[in-house]
């Protein structure tokens, strides 16, 4: 699952050992560390050689919930101008990209 949100872009898998269990990764530290709001107990963890650097071990409740309080500080009409507002210019730009490719799989 990849989650793009105003304080972080996360992508979340299946604990290859533990099917309890979700990694979480990041391309930065700083949006792990921004999870501490909705996981004040997550502990993230560097792996050079992944192709998601920046990584934490969740159970499935603890990502349950994490989403749902993402979800209930929505407090914005625009997505794109709410992360360049909170997370910079440059980050709007790559999730902006990312807009404009994912648009292409729109039907007309």
């Amino acid at each position: 699952m990849w989650l793009i949100t105003t304080q972080g872009f996360y992508s979340a898998v299946e604990h290859r050992e533990d099917p309890e269990r979700l990694i979480v990764r990041a391309r930065t530290r700083e949006d792990l560390e921004a999870l501490r709001r909705q996981i004040p107990t997550l502990e993230p963890f560097e792996d050079a050689t992944a192709d998601y650097r920046h990584r934490a071990i969740v159970s499935r409740d603890e990502w349950i919930a994490a989403l749902a309080l993402l979800a209930a500080k929505i407090d914005y009409d625009n997505f794109k101008n709410a992360v360049a507002e909170r997370q910079g210019h440059e980050r709007a730009g790559v999730y902006n990209g990312l807009w404009s490719r994912l648009l292409s799989l729109q039907e007309d």
